[in-house]
This record gives C-alpha cells, sequence and structure tokens, in this order.
C-alpha cells in the first residue's frame, strides 16, 4: 500500500507552502479543489494550478458540481488523474471523454453514504475508486469505519480495480486497510496540520513497512 500526501486549501499560498514541503519527501501527491456548493468550502482559483513548476506529479480530487468546468481550466504537465464524484449530477461519461481525450486517468470518488449498488454499473468505466473515509470538504473530519465493509465488498467484486481511501487515515488504521486491499491512501491532516511534514510522512511509511515485514 502507498501513501499518497493529500493538500487541501482555500489560501493559494498556504497550498503552495504544502507543495513545496511535499516535495522533499514524496514524488506523487493528491490536491483537493472545491468548488463551494458540492461542499460548502471553496478552493482557491483553478487557474492558479497552471503556472506552478514542481517536481511532483499529481492527482486532483474535484469536489465539484461541475467538475467539467474544473479540467478545461487546468493544464499543468505534473497533473496525471482527475478524480470525480459519483453524486455530482454532470454527466459521468461526458467527464470521463474528456479526460481521455486529455491522456489523463479517470478516477471516481464515493462519499461515505453512497452504496454499492448504487455506482457499480460504472466502476469499469473508471481507473480507480476513491473512498471517502470522512465527510468530505474538510482537514480532520472522523473517520468512518462502516466504509470499510463497503470497501471489501467492493474489492470482492472488482478484484483488479485500483481503490484509494481518502479521510481520518492514521497509523494505527493502516492495517485494517491493507487488510481489504487498499491499494493507496491519501493523508492530509496527519502529514501536514501538526509537526513535521517529512517526519509524519515517515512514520506512515515505517508502520507499512512493518507491516510488510509481519506478513
Amino acid at each position: 500500500m502507498k501513501i499518497v500526501p493529500s493538500i487541501l486549501s482555500e489560501d493559494f499560498g498556504e497550498f503552495l507552502k504544502k507543495l513545496r514541503q511535499a516535495e522533499t519527501f514524496t514524488d506523487y501527491i493528491q490536491i483537493d479543489l472545491m468548488d463551494g456548493f458540492f461542499v460548502p468550502s471553496k478552493s482557491f482559483p483553478a487557474e492558479q494550478i497552471n503556472g506552478i513548476k514542481t517536481t511532483l506529479s499529481f492527482e486532483i480530487h474535484l469536489m465539484a458540481d461541475n467538475p467539467l468546468a474544473f479540467i478545461d481550466r487546468i493544464d499543468n504537465k505534473g497533473l496525471k488523474k482527475v478524480i470525480f464524484h459519483f453524486e455530482s449530477p454532470a454527466a459521468h461519461q461526458k467527464v470521463i471523454d474528456r479526460l481521455r481525450e486529455r491522456g489523463l486517468s479517470a478516477g471516481m470518488a464515493i462519499k461515505p453514504e453512497t452504496a454499492i449498488q448504487a455506482f457499480r454499473d460504472e466502476v469499469e468505466s473508471v481507473d480507480s475508486l476513491l473512498f471517502l473515509t470522512v465527510r468530505p470538504g474538510s482537514y480532520g473530519n472522523p473517520f468512518k469505519p462502516e466504509v470499510l465493509r463497503k470497501i471489501k465488498d467492493t474489492r470482492r467484486l472488482f478484484p483488479g480495480k485500483v481503490i484509494a481511501v481518502d479521510g481520518g487515515v492514521s497509523p494505527d488504521n493502516l492495517k485494517n486497510l491493507a487488510d481489504i486491499g487498499v491499494d493507496y491512501a491519501c493523508v492530509g491532516s496527519r502529514i501536514f496540520l501538526n509537526g513535521d511534514p517529512k517526519e509524519n510522512y515517515g512514520l506512515f511509511i515505517n508502520t507499512i513497512e512493518e507491516l510488510e515485514a509481519d506478513k
């Protein structure tokens, strides 16, 4: 299992600070963008990502009613994947087709309360699934353990699909995530909000190494 640092910020200056910190310990991050409608919080203008020069590759998690509007405004060579929400009212296939046209991977995010029966017919259309294990839109929301069962059932139904989790991830629950087949975990507040981000990231990596050594 891999750890992907996740940056969520309403302020571009704060975002850049976290991005520069991430450059010292990883080569891949997730950037959270919010429209103020799908979730109450709103990010800095998406176009500001276009001018960023960074060594990092990244994916974008769009918490937005209209993901196409964001996709068409973002152009940075570091962008590899865009994750839109199943719960978005947008035409999902149009979003996926646009990402394919741009040579980007397509991911689909799932809120904690959304049942497998609702999204299972769309799973094969995307490259990966991102299960939210918290209420989306801000750092530090509490982990919802009931989502683990949904992830486990999805892994059984779609054994080859890339599955990620986002929200409330800590060294204490990494084993539970690894045991149900999670491929990568996005970590925000536990890396960036307290202490040294590089050291915090290292704690996650050390825990994963210990889990793998115990297999």
